[in-house]
């Protein structure tokens, strides 16, 4: 008779992902128990680091997003919004996540307001993790696209002087494409090279510009309530 997982089963299967574990009682196992530890005190020391860079709950937030969105592309289906058809020859699909990933931009620049330029840092942080909790391959191409993409949103919003709001938007601007452009390739060559998909399923044009609306919405919505907060007087238009 199975026994259905507890919450705290499931949340310890999530934490130490590649462990396999069903439930508490797979710990007793020597080498799960190992694994289980280095991967927790892998975890407490990034914490650690984190807290060092003066960083709070942005920084924490930002760190479990990155990898957990990862995650998501290698487990969670995606929506399939047309189906195949003589103009769309793979159909459109969007992860259902896409828009959660449109605000990692946006979180991106709130880290920074926390921490400054050691926001580079914290996300070399995350993009370490992602390879843990995703595949290699989905991990390799979303550690590039986020490297560019990151960084180009990281100059733009520390170098222009247009208002917080307006460099929030612009900086999404920039990167979601480049991040979009990026992952898509990598995610089809993943397809491809797992023998799963033909060249071209993932990367194609009518994706990428699913993708990049998802991403932008959240950015939009984010800098709308920003402009909103600076016009009542909350929030200094000027602040990095």
């Amino acid at each position: 008779m199975s026994v259905n997982p507890s919450v705290l089963d499931q949340f310890v299967s999530a934490i130490v992902y590649r462990a396999n574990i069903q439930n508490i009682a797979d710990l007793g196992n020597p080498s799960t128990a190992l694994h289980a530890g280095i991967v927790v005190g892998l975890i407490c020391a990034t914490a650690g680091i984190i807290w060092y860079f003066k960083g709070r709950t942005w920084a924490f937030v930002y760190v479990a997003l990155i990898p957990a969105l990862n995650w998501s592309f290698g487990n969670v289906p995606n929506i399939t919004l047309i189906q195949p058809n003589t103009m769309f020859e793979h159909g459109v699909l969007v992860n259902p996540l896409t828009m959660v990933t449109g605000l990692v931009f946006v979180l991106r620049d709130f880290v920074q307001r926390e921490i400054g330029h050691k926001v580079l840092a914290v996300m070399a942080l995350a993009i370490a993790w992602s390879f843990y909790y995703s595949w290699p391959v989905i991990a390799i191409a979303s550690g590039i696209a986020f490297a560019i993409s990151e960084t180009a949103d990281w100059m733009i919003y520390t170098f222009t002087k247009y208002r917080l709001s307006t460099r929030i938007l612009l900086s999404s601007a920039l990167a979601a494409p480049i991040d979009t452009t990026v992952f898509l390739y990598g995610a089809d060559l993943a397809k491809v090279m797992a023998g799963i998909a033909e060249p071209g399923s993932e990367f194609h044009a009518a994706n990428w510009v699913v993708f990049v609306i998802g991403k932008m919405v959240g950015a939009v919505l984010v800098s709308w309530m920003i402009r909103m907060r600076e016009d009542r007087g909350e929030v200094d238009p000027k602040a990095l």
